[in-house]
């Protein structure tokens, strides 16, 4: 999970300062020390390792800090403030002119950064916000790089315009926005070329594009796991080209979290989204708040609300809530259960936005495939075996337990836990907190 060897540090050095009644100055600086070495060891910018260990060094031997009821819990707090500002604050949204005009996104970055990818979970998310987006293969030299996008906007329903690769970049690109203007697509995305390493080329095509075409913002896809290398880049597409906002992708797999913490402070432009997954639907908003609550092994309740309130809004829905709330569930609402939960996510990763759970879980493996049984069960049942309607007798068990290709023990120990998830929902089912109790629980049988 992202930022796992970073958190870890880090919680050591505040369990220490919890630990204490009284905190002196010595205290402070020897835990100061600790940050340093664990923000140094993630990859983070050394400046920027220097000045935050400074602003923070300083606000916490104040006497208000010392002096104070909890001063443990008061440096974390001036830590977790610091590492806010650092990476930006507030989320940044992009601005888009009105429907009745067409924003320019150019999308831009080193091959290898998952920027192909990116720019089609971008447009997916836009047009399910009601926007019309039109993706634009200027990628003219990397072999199916033009095929790549055209499969990935199938996938989320955003047409592709594309020339082949014996035009011009400029062309293809001039061309794509009169396209749009026909078809009222008021969203355009120019996913352009990658390389393997920042060369004069790539930058003059670039430029080249942005002198002959209102761009309404550029973008830089950059792979997090690169750590220095990635604000690097960063800095070196700003100073030439210009940029308006930075996506992380493979954010998921940095354990270290060098560049979410380097580049704002480097380059001066917000992280706008981090790629936490490959599926293309994992695109979140870059909170730097939130994402500051994870590092410091705080979790991200919000974000995690989100997810769970997100699929369940609708009338697929229905009254599920108040049917875990009385524990009237059927076996067709744990299908409905394991859809929602595949499309937030695997387990592991919503229980790592839990507070405090990130570093219970560090060493606990999760079966992420361990639904595939139950599902296969199910799905083997009868309409009217799901609904409950009929008694799932012993041969009724043998049927389905041929059907689904496990045995029947197997069949019996879901349908236990199945019956016993239904007592714990009734009794877990204020945990959401709120007046509207119910809410997601995790499906049934899965711990």
């Amino acid at each position: 999970m992202a930022f796992d060897s970073l958190s870890e540090k880090l919680q050591n050095v505040f369990k220490k300062l919890r630990s204490k009644g009284v905190l002196t100055e010595n205290d402070v600086k020897e835990a100061m020390k600790e940050v340093k070495r664990a923000l140094l060891e993630a990859d983070v910018n050394f400046k920027v390792v220097k000045s935050f260990v400074k602003t923070v060094s300083e606000r916490a031997v104040g006497e208000e800090v010392l002096k104070g009821l909890n001063p443990g819990h008061m440096v974390i707090k001036i830590v977790k403030e610091e590492m806010d500002a650092l990476m930006g604050s507030e989320v940044t949204e992009l601005k888009l002119k009105p429907s009745n005009e067409i924003t320019v996104i150019m999308m831009c970055g080193l091959q290898g950064a998952g920027k192909t990818t990116t720019v089609a979970k971008l447009a997916g998310q836009y047009k399910n916000k009601g926007k019309k987006p039109l993706l634009v293969a200027c990628d003219v030299y990397r072999p199916a790089a033009i095929k790549q996008l055209q499969v990935n906007g199938e996938k989320v329903g955003v047409p592709v315009f594309s020339m082949g690769d014996g035009n011009k970049p400029l062309d293809i690109a001039k061309a794509a926005i009169a396209h749009a203007a026909k078809n009222g697509n008021n969203l355009v995305f120019l996913d352009t070329a990658g390389r393997l390493h920042v060369d004069e080329d790539m930058m003059a095509e670039l430029q080249g594009i942005k002198e002959n075409i209102d761009i309404t913002y550029t973008i830089l896809t950059v792979d997090s796991m690169t750590g220095q290398d990635a604000v690097n880049v960063a800095l070196s597409f700003n100073e030439k080209i210009g940029i308006d906002g930075v996506i992380l992708t493979k954010l998921d797999g940095d354990t270290r979290g060098g560049a979410a913490l380097s580049i704002k402070a480097v380059t001066g432009k917000p992280i706008l989204y981090c790629g936490m997954g490959e599926k293309l639907t994992d695109l979140e908003p870059f909170y730097p708040d939130r994402m500051a609550s994870r590092i410091l092994g705080m979790g991200d309740v919000e974000s995690l609300i989100g997810k769970l309130k997100e699929p369940i809004v609708g009338v697929k829905a229905g009254g599920r809530e108040q049917k875990f709330r009385k524990a009237t569930f059927d076996f067709n609402d744990f299908l409905d259960q394991m859809a929602q939960l595949e499309n937030m996510g695997g387990i592991q990763d919503l229980l790592a936005m839990m507070p405090g759970m990130a570093s219970q879980m560090k060493n606990v493996e999760i079966d992420e495939n361990a639904a595939k049984m139950p599902k296969a069960i199910i799905q083997s049942m009868t309409p009217r075996e799901r609904a409950l309607q009929d008694p799932i007798n012993p041969s009724r068990k043998k049927r389905i337990a041929d059907g689904a290709g496990v045995a029947i023990a197997d069949v019996n120990r879901f349908l236990k836990q199945f019956e016993q998830s239904k007592k714990m929902m009734k009794q877990m089912s204020g945990m959401m907190g709120g007046k509207k109790r119910g809410g997601f629980k995790l499906p049934f049988g899965l711990r």
